[in-house]
């Protein structure tokens, strides 16, 4: 995806001579504030979407732990106690 040197120049020659030598400058100006505006744009876009990505990690991993705790719990409850075994001998 580099570009030559060869192939700039050539795109500045064809440029100036579409455009003209007086507006090639402003033209100039324009498209860099244009693809400035853009790299911002989607520099917004793809931090929203990491703190998407990692607000759903999150809500997951707390998800994973509740059903692990909750297996835990149900387990304890359906062990029998040694407790309640020798109060019922």
């Amino acid at each position: 995806m580099f570009f030559s040197l060869q192939t700039f120049i050539l795109v500045g020659v064809i440029a100036l001579i579409v455009v003209g030598p007086k507006k090639l400058p402003d033209l100039a100006k324009t498209l860099g504030k244009g693809l400035s505006e853009f790299k911002k744009a989607t520099e917004g876009i793809t931090d929203e979407l990491k703190e998407a990505l990692q607000e759903d990690k999150k809500q997951d991993d707390d998800g994973l732990k509740d059903s692990l705790l909750l297996k835990k719990n149900v387990e304890e409850e359906t062990k029998p106690n040694s407790t309640n075994n020798e109060a019922n001998k």
